[in-house]
């Protein structure tokens, strides 16, 4: 068996081993602590705004003031106006590509 192999069943196996043990070792009348349930529920919203505003304004560990940022800001304002989220989408890459357009 080669290397690779090795560790892809390796990493296959780690991965599965941590997903059970959450329901493993919380199931049946086990519940969370009040404070890490709190904290599961607000925790989503930060790290996906985190990830979006690094992957839009981040490049080669520089800032990037670019077309995406229209697009952003599109997608924001939309948002705000709690447009659909597919309307978001759209309303945001039809910013970032008109922006792209005009030479932003």
């Amino acid at each position: 068996m080669s290397t690779a192999t090795v560790v892809l069943i390796a990493l296959a196996a780690g991965t599965y081993v941590l997903k059970a043990s959450g329901p493993l070792l919380l199931g049946g009348d086990r519940t969370l602590p009040a404070w890490l349930d709190r904290l599961a529920v607000l925790l989503p919203a930060p790290l996906l705004a985190a990830l979006v505003v690094t992957s839009t304004a981040a490049a080669d560990e520089k800032l990037v003031v670019d077309a995406r940022i229209v697009g952003l800001v599109a997608a924001a304002i939309a948002l705000r106006f709690r447009a659909p989220f597919v309307v978001v989408v759209v309303i945001a890459a039809a910013a970032t590509a008109v922006a792209r357009a005009l030479g932003a």
